[in-house]
């Protein structure tokens, strides 16, 4: 049975307490609505869940998920959303990932039916399934610089994987061997970060950040305020500014909010609204912009959305629309400091959660 990047936080979150050694994941809800056909609609409200998201322009952005027939895929147009074929096999695949770089190139990755690792690609008029090297498990997160480079990470099922795409073929790149977990990957130039969960062989797991700094993958200090941490996802704008978001906890069911800032030399911890659980996506457009979703309350079973924004100074909540327990976003793309989508799960009715970013305040798309 494949797995995914997590079909909501919290069940993830709920497995850490007894984490003591390997990777956890959830699995893919059995039980759903039926998919419906691949024409276009006008509403943003599909049968699935959608994990990944990412933004070209106000007329392009992708989002991808799972539903009851297997790997959902959602294209913006600039007027709608709607669903477009997948040629991702069998009704257990899960996309977990998105990028791209221009209206003829994205990327997106997770897993198939056989929770082996899956890769498909848009060339401008269809989506393609991509090989992906042998030995590749579940693939979670992908970032795009170009046609020529991009980069993917997740877990080989026995510690962290990274694949790099040359324009041809993907391969593993070489990369530090830590039992773990990739959870994010962002690219900006020559540079690009991974980040994630090391789980050693005895106790609970620890943050875990590599950089790539053009020639090498290099694993990199990162904090863990207390016994246990977990990084989600990555932004980056420049070498020398970057965040990691995530949570961390006693290891024995509290969770809390985890925002980490490269300042070009260190990883440190920020401050930031404490919601009681993990964020999920961050964005950024700039050293004064940013922007980071997920989900608050997780340790008490609410699981209601978070939503927060850096101006520069400091991290405030956002604001959003309060949408009830079990909708909250899972990931967020932004193409401006007044322009990014969120995308997440809607897990009561098994519908998709996409909202728009405008500037001043998050809204339901």
């Amino acid at each position: 049975m494949p797995t995914l990047r997590f079909a909501t936080r919290s069940v993830r979150l709920a497995a850490v307490t007894v984490l003591v050694a390997g990777v956890t994941a959830a699995t893919v809800p059995a039980a759903a609505a039926r998919t419906g056909s691949a024409a276009p609609a006008a509403s943003s409200s599909f049968s699935g869940q959608l994990l990944g998201v990412a933004a070209v322009s106000a007329r392009s952005a992708w989002a991808v998920g799972y539903a009851t027939g297997g790997a959902l895929i959602l294209r913006w147009n600039g007027t709608s959303w709607s669903r477009l074929a997948s040629p991702a096999p069998g009704s257990r695949s899960v996309l977990n990932g998105v990028a791209a770089t221009s209206a003829r190139n994205a990327w997106a990755v997770g897993s198939g039916p056989t929770g082996k690792a899956l890769i498909v690609h848009w060339n401008g008029s269809a989506w393609r399934q991509v090989p992906a090297p042998a030995g590749t498990a579940t693939l979670t997160s992908v970032a795009a610089t170009s046609a020529g480079n991009a980069w993917a990470v997740g877990n080989s099922g026995t510690g962290t994987l990274i694949l790099h795409w040359n324009g041809k073929t993907w391969t593993k790149a070489p990369s530090p061997g830590v039992r773990g977990e990739l959870n994010g990957v962002a690219a900006a130039g020559s540079v690009a970060w991974a980040v994630g969960i090391a789980t050693p062989s005895h106790g609970p797991g620890k943050t875990l950040i590599e950089r790539w700094n053009g020639r090498a993958w290099t694993r990199v200090t990162s904090p863990t305020p207390q016994a246990y941490g977990d990084l989600f996802s990555v932004a980056t704008v420049s070498p020398g500014n970057a965040w990691a978001v995530g949570t961390y906890g006693n290891g024995l069911g509290s969770f809390n909010t985890l925002v980490e800032k490269w300042n070009g030399k260190t990883w440190t911890r920020a401050s930031s609204p404490n919601e009681a659980g993990p964020l999920n996506g961050v964005a950024a457009t700039s050293a004064r912009s940013a922007l980071a979703v997920g989900c608050s309350d997780c340790d008490s079973g609410l699981d209601v959305n978070q939503l927060l924004r850096w101006n520069g100074s400091a991290w405030t909540k956002a604001a959003g629309p309060s949408l009830g327990q079990g909708r909250f976003l899972e990931a967020v793309s932004a193409i401006s400091a007044s322009s990014a989508w969120g995308v997440g799960v809607n897990e009561p009715s098994f519908k998709t959660l996409i909202m728009r970013w405008n500037g001043t305040s998050w809204k339901l798309s």
